[in-house]
């Protein structure tokens, strides 16, 4: 009994890979014996030696993009885990502070199907040739809660995922969702109405977090719990929420972020992307058709 206790013990106390400390390996580099994990190891001619080991000159003759770590969806790690969820910020922010000091910009921003409403053929709006809007209304807030609370949702999700995505995989999410909330507005909403603001999209790191939360077996309650709240909100009348922005965003954000982060390693960036161009081949049928059925 003691020795099988002490056995437990031991198997417990394994040190952490020096890259990944969630991953337990008995392995440790031939150079400076600093622990790695199965996916840090690049082979030697005796034994294995960690990436920045290797980086410096091993001998091993790998390329030094092979020894770079990885994120769990295959993206390059960086220094600065967040920096692409900070430009997105600041550019939600330069976007308010114009809207702020000229009103009128807002009008040509904003999210609108086709104006004038039929039976006049529209000159205004993505019906009439605006398709930028689909993109800028992304962009775009008009009152401080507004801005505010997305913004907040904005840093406390995207930083996580960014960093277990990589920048390009993230950002890709990012506009995806943005887009595909965008359109299901288009699509759904009555023409003439304005939407506006970054749900879209931060639906869309919802649904990619909480793919990810599964994907790493963590408790999936707050997660759950927190989109809950925010899908009580979308549809409750009194907040005039464009709930077909946030369907759509969170729809399309599940769909790729499953798509990160579940693609196998040999096919990864083929199944990655193409899951992504799928979804935007989607988007653009869409607004064809919803462009053709109000012109």
């Amino acid at each position: 009994m003691d020795q099988a206790a002490s056995s437990s013990q031991g198997a417990q106390s394994l040190p952490g890979c020096y890259r990944h400390p969630d991953r337990e390996t008995g392995i440790r580099c031939t150079r400076c014996e600093r622990p790695i994990c199965p996916e840090c190891m690049v082979s030697a001619s005796v034994g294995f030696q960690c990436p920045d080991c290797v980086r410096d000159g091993s001998g091993t003759g790998h390329a030094a993009t092979a020894a770079q770590p990885r994120t769990l969806a295959g993206g390059t790690v960086v220094a600065d885990s967040r920096l692409f969820t900070k430009i997105l910020v600041g550019l939600n922010l330069a976007v308010f502070i114009a809207v702020q000091v000229s009103p009128s910009l807002l009008n040509d921003l904003v999210l609108v199907g086709a104006w004038p409403p039929a039976p006049f053929t529209p000159t205004e709006g993505v019906a009439g040739g605006e398709w930028y809007r689909l993109v800028t209304s992304m962009f775009t807030h008009q009152e401080y809660w507004h801005i505010g609370f997305n913004m907040l949702s904005l840093w406390w999700l995207g930083g996580p995922l960014e960093a277990a995505l990589g920048r390009a995989r993230y950002l890709t999410v990012y506009f995806i969702s943005g887009l595909a909330g965008s359109t299901l507005a288009y699509l759904l909403a009555s023409p003439s109405t304005a939407t506006l603001g970054a749900s879209g999209a931060i639906f869309g790191l919802f649904g990619a977090t909480a793919v990810l939360v599964r994907y790493r077996n963590y408790d999936m309650r707050p997660i759950i719990a927190l989109l809950v709240i925010n899908l009580i909100f979308t549809f409750n009348p009194g907040f005039n929420i464009s709930w077909q922005a946030h369907i759509g965003g969170l729809v399309a954000g599940m769909i790729t972020g499953y798509a990160m982060l579940h693609a196998p390693r040999e096919r990864r960036a083929l199944i990655q992307y193409g899951t992504c161009a799928a979804v935007l081949a989607v988007i653009v049928i869409m607004t064809v058709l919803r462009t053709a059925q109000l012109s």
